[in-house]
This record gives structure tokens, sequence and C-alpha cells, in this order.
């Protein structure tokens, strides 16, 4: 792994393979949802959708043309704190990657002829989303826990807010939260850093250092809500939790993850083996861990019938104070953490993972940790720690709910 600094800020970081003989390119930007102001939820969604509308350099079909006509793949998605801009390709055509990703970052034009399509396009999104309750219950969970703030707001916004999205809206946007030293390129493959040091350098010629401050991220403690949401649906859905820890909480990161692998990290967790298997009450239960970079949230989703789901709530409690109540299991414990470990293997092969993994790291840590080192992290965790996470975090007063109860087929 190797990483350069350019004099406009960029920073590039690769993973040289030599056993594979493809590459893949993303191009993170240190902004998301997360970083929007009141009237703009989903603007930074909708640009990554308008991205690919058009640049200074490129019209839209040339941009889809660019490197499908040699075979790679182009996509992105937003997330609460960045955005992500990337490709999959050849090894030969890493050039042409590199080129097109920085092209959509820095030149975008939004023209105003595909604004009001690509707005219906996100509508349409945001239906499809609400067709799949497992889907649209996190949107209203984390409006239950973080309340009425950026980082309670749907990534892709509402009908009013994106309806209302202006060129001019978007150009302001991209002028004050896509910096360059906000701007991460990594690049995973069959590669030479060098060249591709030497190929960001060369396309980003004209990009400037930053003259404007990025505005401070900040999140307001607010009370946990219950919300029950009648649905014409024909199954109850389920979903608590409460925040945590987050990412750049050195001392309770893993411990965290290895509590919520003990709980839900497959068939044999304590969620399915007590709930699923033992009562039937479900065909999918599992707990969720999103950190971002000063919060986290844990949750716990389960679909079952209306009528269980008192029942349910209760089992899912019981599961989650056994382990402030019970000594941590060793074996549970130790099992935990070998997947985890064979989970960070399995990523590592495969470019793409590779590089989502050292863009990630570059924006939350400004550095790379090996795989031998979270393993050492990871198996460091102790009982005792467990315990301790569990105790802080498995009050039941302090959870935020939904509950998605069905309106078809309950006379």
């Amino acid at each position: 792994m190797q990483k350069k600094v350019l004099a406009n800020g960029i920073r590039v970081v690769t993973e040289a393979i030599p056993t594979v003989r493809t590459v893949s390119v993303g191009v993170w930007v240190d902004s998301g949802s997360r970083d929007e102001l009141k009237g703009e939820e989903g603007i930074t969604h909708f640009i990554e959708h308008m991205v690919f509308k058009g640049t200074h350099n490129r019209r839209m079909k040339q941009i889809a043309a660019h490197l499908e006509s040699v075979g790679g793949y182009l996509n992105a998605f937003t997330g609460k704190e960045n955005t992500c801009y990337y490709a999959r390709a050849l090894a030969e055509h890493t050039e042409r990657a590199i080129d097109l990703l920085i092209d959509l970052v820095f030149n975008p034009t939004f023209p105003e002829d595909e604004l009001q399509k690509e707005k219906e396009v996100v509508i349409e999104e945001m239906k499809m989303y609400e067709d799949d309750p497992e889907e649209s219950i996190f949107d209203h969970f984390e409006r239950a826990v973080y309340g009425d703030q950026p980082m309670g707001h749907p990534i892709i916004g509402s009908p009013e807010s994106v309806s209302s999205f202006t060129q001019y809206q978007l150009l302001r946007f991209i002028s004050t939260h896509y910096q360059p030293d906000r701007v991460v390129v990594a690049v995973a493959g069959a590669i030479a850093h060098e060249k591709v040091v030497r190929w960001v350098e060369k396309y980003t010629l004209g990009v400037q250092p930053p003259m404007v401050t990025f505005p401070e991220r900040v999140l307001q403690p607010m009370a946990v809500q219950q919300k029950t949401i009648p649905k014409p649906i024909q199954q109850a859905h389920l979903l608590l939790g409460t925040t945590c820890a987050g990412m750049k909480d050195d001392a309770r990161r893993n411990v965290l993850s290895v509590l919520n692998t003990m709980l839900s990290g497959g068939m044999s967790s304590r969620l399915n083996l007590n709930i699923r298997e033992k009562y039937g009450y479900c065909y999918s239960i599992y707990s969720s861990l999103n950190v971002f970079s000063d919060v986290g949230d844990f949750s716990v989703y389960m679909g079952t019938d209306a009528a269980k789901i008192d029942r349910a709530r209760q089992l899912i409690h019981r599961e989650l104070l056994r382990f402030v109540d019970e000594p941590i299991p060793t074996r549970l414990m130790e099992q935990a953490k070998k997947q985890i470990k064979a989970g960070l293997m399995f990523e590592l092969e495969g470019t793409t993972n590779c590089m989502m993994r050292l863009g990630r790291m570059e924006l939350y840590f400004g550095r790379f940790f090996a795989p031998e080192e979270v393993a050492e992290a990871v198996d460091a965790v102790g009982a005792e720690e467990i315990k301790k996470a569990a105790i802080e975090l498995f009050d039941p007063k302090n959870f935020a709910e939904v509950v998605y109860l069905p309106t078809l087929n309950q006379d």
C-alpha cells in the first residue's frame, strides 16, 4: 500500500495486487448527506446521479460508453459522510478509468434539460424503497434515533426537496463540498503506484487547492422516539436500537464488532438460534452495526406476524440482556472473532473490496490498517470489554423503535 498527497491536496492511495489482471478505481469525496443544510435534503445523492448527465469534456452518451466500450464497469453511491464514484476495468485501461472518474467529480455541468427527468427518476427510486419494508424501515429508524437533523434524514431526500433543486444549487454545493483536500483517489489491482500518481496529476492539472473552509459536522443529542406506522403489507416489521460509539473510537470499535457478530453472525448466532430456530417466529432476524466518524447506531430487525410483535420485542431484549446478566460465553466470542477475521480475508480477494477498504480508511483515519493489525485488535477484545459494552448499550429505556403494522388481510 502506498500514498501520495498532491500539491492541490488530493490524496492518492494504491494497493498493488500482481496476481490479478483487473483494476478498481474509486474517487471518494468526503461529503455525504450529513453535510446538507435545511432544504438541501437529498442533494448529495442527486448530484451523484447528475454528474453522469454530462461534463465539460463529455456528453452523457460518451460517459456511459467510455468504459463500457472496453468492457469496463462504472457506478457510484452516496453515504451519510462520503460519496464514491468507482469503476472496474482491465488493467490496461486504468488511465481511461481515472480520466473519466476525475472528469465526473471535477467537471460536471448539470444540464438543465436533464434536471427534471432525473428528479422523476429519483422520486421513482424513493417509491421503490418505500415498497420494500425491510429497506424503508431503516430510514424511519434513523429519524427515531437522530431526530430532525441531517443524520436523521434519508440519504435520498424527499419528493419535495428533490423537486426544488436547481442547477445553481448543484453547482454551488459542488464548489463548497467537492474540494480537492476532501478527495481520495483509491486504486487497487494490477497497477504501479507511480503511474497512478502521474495520471491523477495529469487529469487534475487545473484543480486548485481549496479556497473555502468545509462546514463543521455537528451532531445534536436527541431523545429517542417510538413509532408505529400502518402499512398496506401482510407482515409486521420491527426495528429497535440505539446510538453507540463511532468509527474513531478505537477503544470500542472492535468490541462492538465482536458483540454484534455474536448476536447476528450467521445461523449459529444468538438471535437466529434463540428466536428463529427455537420459536419459529420469523424468517429474517438480524442485528446491524453502522458506524460513522463520531457516532454509530446498533439495531435489531425482525419480520413477524402482527400478533407476535409484543412477544418478539420481549425475546429480542431478553437476548440482549443476557450479555449484561450472564457470563460472556468464551466459545461464542472466539467464534465471532474468527468470523470477523475470515470476512476480512474474503474481502481482500476482490479488487473492488480492496479499493473500498483503501478509500474508507484514508477518509476516516488518514492511514492504512494491515489485515494483521486488524486481526490482532480483534483478538485482543476480552469478555469484560464485551460485558461493559453490553451494559452501556442494551438498556431498553434508551432504545428507539419503529414498527410497521400490516393493514392487509387483518380481518
